[in-house]
């Protein structure tokens, strides 16, 4: 109708209901191993760097059971009284079987040097997993062995250590917050006479991953990841020996695209990496390898081929 006016529609934010909003702390979600607080951090900033040839090949017996051959031919880095670098040639092959299963793992390697790898997994419910690994080899004092108890809870998880040399440690850690995350840990080594304590953090969003983690041995870390997308991400991180006073920043990058994956790194110490890995519908996996020391003129590159 003319002359009337239309009525005016102003929304309205109802202030009361957000401030009765509270967190759930009986609801909080579970939080990373420990171990794994900077897993975004190191995914980027530390790949699998490698020099020289390497093929790997994987042979899928079943859909359990698979057997792996790996081949590594490149340069090794031999100590010297000198800042000099001094590099001989060197091969060698592994030969690994794994057996996967949803509450057991089996993984089993051993290298033309002498040198046995194990590592069982397996799961007892489904929040206690026992977990062991072992190395044997004909050095002396070289061979270990480890076991670790993992308990994890509604919105905590906790770790028991057993090791050879009379190595002992636990660790905990504890959603606080929906976001925050707070865990401790304890370690003593027998054989050593020395032992240990450390402190860790973990903030996480859907954008951006932050952790800090500090320890009586004298290193302090500390990382930050931002997320721009699900393929794309930057990350920095700051590594402190307050007992050394040797200090570490590095930036670095991750970007996947659609049949590739692409990594790397620049840290104060002039060290530069880069790590691609290239997919192809063949089941063929092409890997280059790159780090450039510009201090110290070391440089090492390497070309890759993974089969299965």
């Amino acid at each position: 109708m003319e002359g009337f006016p239309l009525p005016i529609y102003t929304a309205q934010v109802d202030a009361k209901t957000k401030l009765d909003e509270k967190v759930d702390y009986s609801n909080l979600p579970c939080p990373v191993v420990y171990e794994e607080i900077h897993r975004e951090a190191h995914s980027a900033l530390k790949p699998d760097l490698f020099e020289g040839f390497r093929l790997d090949y994987n042979k899928l017996l079943n859909q359990k059971f698979f057997l792996s051959h790996s081949v590594l031919m490149g340069p090794t880095e031999v100590q010297s009284p000198s800042s000099e670098i001094f590099k001989i040639p060197t091969s060698n092959y592994e030969f690994g079987a794994n057996y996967v299963d949803p509450k057991l793992l089996l993984i089993g390697r051993i290298t033309t040097d002498g040198r046995l790898n194990a590592r069982v997994k397996y799961d007892l419910t489904d929040n206690f997993s026992i977990k062991a690994n072992a190395l044997l080899t004909d050095e002396q004092d070289k061979s270990q062995g480890h076991f670790t108890f993992d308990y994890k809870g509604s919105d905590f998880r906790t770790q028991l250590q057993l090791g050879n040399n009379s190595l002992y440690g636990a660790n905990y850690i504890q959603h606080v917050t929906p976001h925050l995350s707070l865990g401790a840990e304890a370690f003593w080594l027998g054989q050593q006479l020395m032992s240990g304590v450390g402190y860790a953090a973990r903030y996480e969003t859907d954008k951006m991953v932050a952790s800090g983690q500090v320890a009586s041995t004298g290193l302090a870390v500390m990382n930050y990841v931002h997320k721009v997308s699900e393929k794309v991400s930057f990350a920095t991180d700051f590594i402190y020996n307050f007992l050394s006073r040797d200090v570490t920043a590095s930036v670095g990058y991750d970007f996947i695209f659609r049949q590739s994956r692409l990594r790397g790194k620049i840290d104060s110490k002039g060290v530069a990496a880069a790590y691609l890995e290239e997919q192809h519908a063949s089941g063929l996996r092409f890997l280059l390898s790159a780090e450039v020391d510009h201090v110290r003129k070391d440089y090492k590159f390497g070309f890759g081929v993974n089969v299965g």
